[in-house]
């Protein structure tokens, strides 16, 4: 029996529309970390057989893709017709203390030292290997970076100062407390001392750039300044506020979920994970 061409196009429409597989990028040495990177790539099946250039997410702590679901939701996602199909790529975490945080100062314990080489890393080296092998949109426009926890920081801070290469950050339960001086110095303050805060506050709007933040209502217990709101959405919302007052529009540009019950985990994190996406790659 002969297969029709139509036909043909039509089945492998449909098995690329919902279908990921996983490769692997394992051992590749950098100078700029000193270490060999893994990196896990999610890619549409169909992808080898397609004219498209692709939209690129970028996710810090890709040692966490399993538990967040993310090769399950993108299927979903793409099957149900509700966002574009992309191409993942994540990193195996290495030492997050030093490796995340904000790149233009380490936090008031020496940590996140090797932030600045890890965006060198993202943007010198990992997206120019990426644009070269596979069907990479080289547009920032459909560039997107995220994580979680610390690595929502750095995703934050990455994207943030590299707008020519990300258009996007998505900050999963972020560690936006990440500070300069020790809470308990009686010369602290949270207006000068939370270093991702300052950076915006002293930046200048850059149009194009879009920002998703989520939080949980149990991510911590801790209450810095007792006001009976848990320091993750404190630390979240003022930092929303900062993007505010340099010219970013709520809704437009800022989007924010607030997940009941939410915590700082893989579980809540792949509950949010949907909504992250079709915000960012959405139809």
């Amino acid at each position: 029996m002969t297969i029709k061409e139509s036909d043909k196009n039509n089945l492998l429409e449909e098995i690329t529309s919902s279908t990921y597989f996983s490769e692997n990028l394992t051992g590749i040495y950098t100078k700029l970390l000193d270490r060999k990177v893994d990196v896990e790539l999610l890619l549409p099946a169909g992808y080898k057989f397609s004219n498209k250039k692709y939209p690129l997410l970028i996710l810090n702590d890709g040692q966490d893709n399993k538990a967040v679901q993310v090769r399950e939701t993108l299927e979903r996602l793409c099957g149900e017709n509700s966002i574009h199909e992309i191409i993942v790529a994540a990193i195996v975490a290495g030492d997050r203390m030093q490796e995340y945080g904000v790149a233009a100062k380490s936090d008031y314990q020496g940590r996140g030292s090797v932030a600045k080489n890890y965006s060198r890393y993202i943007t010198s080296e990992l997206i120019p290997y990426l644009a070269y092998q596979y069907p990479v949109d080289g547009s920032c426009s459909k560039h997107a970076i995220a994580g979680y926890s610390l690595g929502g920081l750095s995703a934050m801070d990455i994207a943030w100062n590299n707008p020519e290469v990300f258009s996007k950050a998505g900050v999963f339960s972020g560690s936006l407390w990440w500070r300069k001086r020790d809470t308990n110095s009686r010369f602290y303050s949270d207006d000068r001392d939370r270093l991702m805060h300052q950076q915006i506050r002293r930046g200048k709007l850059k149009p194009g750039m879009k920002f998703w933040f989520q939080t949980g209502t149990q991510d911590e217990w801790s209450d810095r300044n007792k006001n009976g709101i848990i320091d993750s959405i404190d630390d979240t919302l003022d930092l929303i506020v900062e993007l505010t007052k340099i010219g970013y529009r709520p809704f437009h540009d800022i989007q924010y979920l607030e997940i009941k019950d939410g915590k700082h985990n893989p579980e809540t994190w792949a509950e949010a994970m949907p909504h992250f996406l079709t915000w960012a790659f959405g139809k």
